[in-house]
Parts: C-alpha cells; structure tokens; sequence
C-alpha cells in the first residue's frame, strides 16, 4: 500500500484541470470568492501533532520542515502550475481533544513574497506541547475552519502529522468518514523516526494505521517518515503533491471499504490497559 514517487514526476504530471473566474463587480472579494468559481486551487489545512511523545527536537524540525517546505522552489513551481496559481492555507498544532490552537490563519499564497511571510508566522510562533493524543479532535476541529476561508479552491484538503494512534476523543473512523462525507480530504504524515515504545503509546506500522484508520477521500495518500535525516524532505514532498493535486500511482483504500490492517482503535486500547481509563 505504501508508495513512491519523485517531486520531478509530480510536478510533470500537471494541475488539476480549471479555470479561474473574476469577481462579479461591486461584490464584496470575500462574498465574491466564496460564491462564485474556485479562486484558488486547494484549501489546505496543516494539522500538526505536539504532543509529549513528540521529543523537542522533532517539534523544532517538523516546524522547520513545514516552513522551508513552503517556500522551497519545488512548492513554489507546484503553485504556478494551477490553474489559479495560489491556494489558501492554515495552519493548527493539536494534541489532546480540545486542545487545538491556530497558528496561521487562513492565508493566501500566490508567490515567493506570501510563501516567505507565511514561514516566517510558522517560525516565530512559540513551540508548544500538550498531553494525549486525539487525531479525531484534529478532524473535527479542522472541518469547520473551511467555513470560515474567505476563499474557495477546487479541493479542501487536510494535512494530519503525527507519531501515534488516537488515544483521547471519540474513535477516529467515524469522525473521519463524517469529514469524507463533506468533500473533505484527509492526508496523513505519520511520523516514524524512533523505535516503538509502548511505554509512550506508540505501535508498529503506524502507518498502516494511518492509511486504514486516518486518511481518506479520493487521491488520499500516506507519506511516512522513518528517517531523522529525510524529515523535512518528506515534508516537502508531502505538500508538493497536495499543491500539484496528482493522485497516488497506488490508491489507498479506505477503511469504511474494507478490512483494516490493525486495530483503528489501538491506541484506545493501550492507554485503557496502561491507565484503565
């Protein structure tokens, strides 16, 4: 299920077909985006895991890795192949159910300049963590930030990284088929750098939990993370093919249609037998 593919062949392969459409005149440019044709290709929301099984170190890179991934010349080259040539993005770190917090509202990038700006708000933010882990809390806070984007794209995608299962909150599959059900899709970017401690709720092959449990929607895609060194390149890559809106040579079934691969609620599982709660 897992696959590969070249930031090159991605941006090869195109845009999602379409075309922009002005403003009617004497429209108010929110009423206007939000009404008439897409006004930018994808809305994008970045998801991103803080909580204490993430060690400082690799807040500091995947924060880095989001934000140089931004502004790298691969991203920008993606952004100038669609059909509007900008998308609209947020960005929001999460850890327990609850606990969600936006770091970036919803921004427009449309070049270097506005690409540049939004790296800097991600760098200059304070790093943060939180306790527990609730991949469904980061779905259902994430759904209704798209009717609040001023624009609208031809996709709404979500961006979920993360280093463990679902622990804290209601179970992940249902809220994320609520979210699929929207139009929404969900992409996942497990992170994968260190060896499996259950004594911090970790699991083997998160990331088939996250292509099973997590992600879904049509060109759904899973790009793991299992080396430090590759951290930001993955990160890169992952938002590259969001932007360049290409589908995965091999499609990743969801887990409403058919029999998951590991258990979607393990991570409810350990905690109950660690804690008993």
């Amino acid at each position: 299920m897992r696959w590969c593919i070249s930031i090159a062949a991605v941006l090869a392969a195109g845009m999602l077909a379409g075309a922009a459409g002005a403003a009617a005149p004497g429209q108010p440019p929110a009423l206007a985006d939000r009404e008439g044709p897409p006004s930018v290709d994808i809305e994008l929301i970045i998801a991103a895991d803080v909580s204490y099984s993430m060690d400082t170190d690799e807040l500091t890179v995947q924060r880095e890795g989001y934000a140089e991934a931004i502004v790298s010349r691969e991203f920008l080259q993606a952004l100038k192949g669609g059909p509007n040539g900008k998308i609209a993005l947020t960005y929001f770190e999460w850890s327990a159910f609850g606990d969600q917090r936006v770091i970036i509202p919803w921004r427009v990038i449309d070049g270097p300049e506005t690409a540049d700006a939004v790296a800097s708000e991600i760098m200059q933010a304070p790093i943060r963590r939180g306790s527990r882990t609730s991949i469904s809390g980061a779905i259902l806070f994430g759904t209704p930030l798209f009717d609040e984007d001023p624009s609208r794209g031809f996709r709404r995608v979500i961006d979920i990284s993360g280093d463990g299962p679902n622990n804290n909150g209601p179970p992940v599959t249902p809220v994320r088929d609520q979210a699929l059900a929207k139009g929404i899709v969900i992409n996942g970017l497990p992170i994968m750098i260190k060896e499996p401690s259950h004594s911090m709720m970790d699991i083997d092959n998160l990331d088939w939990y996250y292509e099973d449990c997590v992600i879904g929607g049509p060109g759904s895609f899973v790009v793991a993370i299992k080396d430090r060194e590759r951290f930001k390149e993955a990160i890169r890559t992952k938002l590259v093919l969001e932007v360049a809106g290409r589908d995965p040579e091999h499609k990743v079934v969801p887990a409403a249609v058919k029999e998951p691969r590991i258990n979607c609620q393990i991570g409810e599982k350990l905690w109950e037998d660690r804690w008993g709660r």
